[in-house]
């Protein structure tokens, strides 16, 4: 069963790699005339290349920013760049600069080609006015640690940068922005995938004010200053496309789990709590379906798909699939027929070398056999450590894009 779920995951993270989607749009479009191609996010790589080999010559330049490991090579007139995620570094300011200098002075004649995926928001950062690089990321820290969600982290971040919530379409005009999206937000909300950089914003400046108290997180005046300074909310000069999501690789994830023989079905694709939390309650659906055949009945497979947090409390070393897999673990130690595995999609977790986890009845018993309490990797957020005791650490290396995560139940 343990080869039955990698095989669900990986079959579906194939399917969802951007290239066949990319190449698909852009020959629907049948663009013209000048194009200048901007990439950013993990999967931005991936969809450089599709679209250089689907448009060729009409692409004149171009810049690909992704996340350090994630670029494949070369591609012809594209400049590649790889910087830090999920806290952006010196290559990322540098390598923003050189996007923002390929579009100046475009005319109503010029196409940007603009590719986004997650990790946009990381990879893609100008500060706005006198905020440093340093400022930025000791705030992204601070969110991240503090358990707010990726929607509320974005807020922040569009209110600090000259590039996000709008800005960079506004650079661009009066050419025009066509963009293709992957969203790794749920709900596909547009101005938050990658911080929203050509879409209008719906945040306000009120609302970044609130998120800030909500985790407590101060800053300084010259910040309260910049956020204030409210984003864009009309933009006349875009087009945005989503060819990806969450909800597309949870329909491909039931149906490869049905054509193995699994009874399938999707749960949510909504999933957003605190990790820990999640595993507790997806291992009582474990529980319900093995007593009770609720609510479905076995072999079964359940589908969820989301983007859960982590409100770190401890000094130890995981991502928040991880820490749901491993939270999950507990909640089936000692249960026979039940496997739970919950990836990210772009094949990293947190500041990790995992995609996630993957568990059954025996991860917990082998972690007490080495001499350790579950409970307590659980409590100092070291899921890491503890799921590579039982060798239950998925590794994918980095998939080339990025919907989400990928949570599946199979009950035998």
């Amino acid at each position: 069963m343990r080869e039955d779920a990698l095989k669900i995951v990986n079959e579906t993270i194939k399917y969802l790699l951007p290239d066949s989607a990319v190449t698909k749009t852009l020959r629907e479009l049948n663009l013209s005339g000048n194009i200048i191609l901007v990439a950013i996010g993990k999967a931005a790589w991936r969809m450089a290349k599709a679209a250089k080999d689907t448009l060729g010559e009409k692409i004149t330049r171009g810049v690909v920013i992704t996340k350090y490991g994630h670029s494949e090579g070369e591609i012809d007139d594209i400049e590649i760049y790889e910087a830090a995620h999920p806290v952006p570094d010196e290559n990322t300011i540098r390598a923003t600069e050189r996007a923002l200098k390929i579009v100046q002075g475009l005319s109503t004649q010029d196409t940007v080609l603009f590719l986004v995926s997650g990790g946009g928001s990381a990879l893609f950062e100008k500060p706005k006015g006198n905020i440093s690089l340093q400022e930025i990321q000791q705030i992204t820290e601070k969110l991240l640690k503090s358990g707010a969600n990726i929607v509320e982290i974005n807020t922040i971040r569009k209110h600090l940068s000259d590039v996000k919530g709008g800005r960079f379409a506004q650079k661009v005009y009066p050419a025009r922005i066509i963009s293709l999206v992957l969203s790794d937000v749920l709900g596909d909300r547009l101005d938050s995938i990658a911080s929203g950089p050509a879409y209008p914003d719906m945040t306000t400046s009120e609302q970044a004010i609130d998120i800030l108290k909500k985790y407590n997180v101060v800053v300084p005046d010259n910040i309260l200053q910049e956020i204030m300074d409210e984003t864009p909310k009309e933009l006349k000069n875009v087009k945005t496309i989503i060819i990806g999501s969450v909800k597309i690789a949870c329909e491909k994830a039931s149906e490869i789990a049905s054509k193995m023989g699994y009874n399938s079905m999707i749960l949510t694709t909504s999933l957003d709590c605190e990790a820990k939390e999640a595993g507790r309650f997806i291992s009582s659906i474990a529980r319900e379906i093995l007593s009770n055949e609720r609510p479905i009945k076995r072999p079964s497979a359940v589908i969820l798909g989301g983007e859960t947090v982590v409100h770190v409390k401890g000094s130890g070393k995981g991502g928040r699939n991880q820490e749901l897999a491993f939270s999950a673990a507990i909640g089936i130690e000692g249960l026979k027929n039940v496997v739970i595995c919950s990836v990210g999609t772009d094949g990293t977790d947190g500041p990790t070398d995992a995609a996630g986890g993957i568990v059954d009845g025996e991860t917990c018993r082998k972690i007490r056999e080495n001499g350790f309490d579950p409970e307590e990797f659980l409590k100092n957020n070291d899921s890491y450590n503890a799921l590579r005791l039982a060798n239950s650490l998925v590794f994918t290396g980095p998939t080339g894009t990025n919907v989400n995560d990928l949570i599946v139940i199979l009950v035998g």
